[in-house]
């Protein structure tokens, strides 16, 4: 199945000069939202994963499925202030300022290993300080996975020690 044509390109969005990559096609159908979580899982099927931190929001998404697809446990990691208890917090750099993602501070055992998941890597800041943060709570990354890399951005750069897959790259 090719999983590329399930992805509409929406030029100038969120603004002028981006092309955004809708994944809701693929969303709509069965098929390919089964196929993507069946590749998104695979490099890490023997790597005991016991807990899937998606991020928000689309890594929500395919993290709970992963985390069905595991038999493991899902961790949702948010964007500051929107979860209602007790929170770590790790800020990363944006192109003007920072920002910041969130996970509670029971949401992960020491020596949990954890599988990352989100949508789509661009720039890599979100993955990296969802890393780092994850690590703060003891966990063990079992690795990274994401159904679109944009590569020309060089995202990956900023997660060099973890082992890292993609089913769909735009170089």
């Amino acid at each position: 199945m090719n999983l590329s044509s399930f992805i509409r390109d929406v030029p100038d969005f969120p603004k002028k000069g981006i092309v955004f990559k809708d994944i809701t096609p693929l969303l709509q159908s069965p098929e390919a939202f089964l196929h993507a979580v069946r590749l998104m899982a695979g490099p890490f099927r023997d790597k005991g994963v016991s807990k899937v931190a998606g991020i928000e929001s689309r890594g929500f998404i395919f993290g709970t499925a992963l985390a069905q697809a595991f038999g493991a446990g899902f961790v949702p990691v948010r964007k500051k202030g929107k979860l209602p208890y007790k929170t770590l917090s790790e800020s990363y750099a944006l192109e003007y300022g920072t920002d910041a993602v969130e996970v509670h501070e029971d949401a992960v055992e020491q020596g949990e290993r954890v599988l990352l998941v989100d949508d789509l890597l661009a720039t890599g800041g979100t993955a990296a300080a969802s890393v780092a943060l994850l690590r703060r709570l003891g966990a063990e990354i079992a690795g990274a996975t994401f159904l679109i890399e944009l590569a020309f951005l060089q995202g990956r750069e900023r997660i060099p020690d973890v082992p890292f897959h993609t089913v769909l790259r735009y170089d």
